[in-house]
């Protein structure tokens, strides 16, 4: 992939954890790596189909300038948010944030915190069936897409589907999202965890009522399995609920395990469903 280089922006700020550094202030340095196709703006020699790497000095720069961190880590988190945020066409970036004048008593060149981060694609199922379903979904998703780390890009149409489980309860109202997030698969699963808080979800019976459950289906072309989380999500594929919405907004889209797209699976559980 192309790159755009910005090396050695020289940024005065205050950052740190000890007050000293919020008083007094000190100077950062930036180095950024953009990576975009830069073909199309190559052979237009037109900047709008580029970045242009004044306005991301520019916005790099007020960035330190206009907030107050403990953590460089945290500089280094907030610009590229914004900077994926700003930049649709930019799709991975590499981050690094020095702090030269650093708190430390030995001798030493400088301190930096370097980040890689890339656009990641999610497939998330949404679902309510207790309270109000309507406004327990509307305001999830709307406070998802506006995480600064995440861009609800799609959305299939809301299905009104029976209880799964055996639970006796309300019929649920489901559906599914593409996400742009620039989140690893755990964080994003917290980041899920805490808007179902948000929305009043408490933990009962399995399979019980909920104000609202967000599940991550697939994450790029991401297996994985831990304690915590499995990707691609293991019951998706027994679920009409699921794959009928699924299969509106992502019917090409390969399931990295079983190697069938989204259109296969869900044509197949249909057939079943007939036979």
């Amino acid at each position: 992939m192309d790159e755009i280089r910005i090396e050695g922006l020289k940024v005065f700020a205050y950052h740190g954890v000890l007050e000293e550094e919020s008083k007094k202030g000190q100077d950062f340095f930036i180095d950024a790596v953009l990576r975009l196709s830069l073909q199309e703006a190559g052979v237009s020699d037109d900047l709008e189909q580029s970045v242009s790497y004044a306005e991301v000095c520019k916005f790099m720069a007020e960035t330190m300038r206009e907030n107050r961190f403990k953590l460089i880590e945290s500089c280094a988190e907030t610009i590229s948010a914004g900077l994926f945020r700003k930049y649709c066409r930019l799709q991975e970036l590499e981050l690094e944030v020095k702090k030269p004048q650093a708190p430390i008593d030995e001798e030493f060149g400088c301190v930096s915190v370097r980040i890689f981060r890339k656009r990641h694609t999610a497939y998330i199922a949404y679902g309510s069936n207790s309270g109000e379903p309507e406004h327990h979904i509307e305001d999830g998703i709307a406070s998802l897409d506006r995480d600064p780390m995440c861009c609800v890009k799609r959305m299939s149409g809301i299905l009104r589907s029976t209880p799964y489980g055996g639970v006796v309860q309300e019929d649920f109202l489901n559906g599914v999202l593409e996400l742009s997030t620039l989140y690893e698969p755990l964080v994003l699963l917290k980041k899920l965890k805490e808007i179902e808080k948000e929305q009043g979800r408490e933990e009962t019976v399995r399979w019980g009522p909920r104000t609202l459950d967000l599940d991550i289906l697939l994450y790029d072309e991401l297996e994985m399995k831990t304690d915590e989380l499995t990707i691609p999500h293991p019951d998706m594929c027994n679920r009409d609920f699921v794959m009928k919405p699924l299969a509106q907004i992502a019917a090409d889209v390969m399931h990295p395990s079983l190697h069938k797209t989204i259109r296969e699976l869900a044509d197949a559980k249909m057939e079943k469903h007939v036979i």
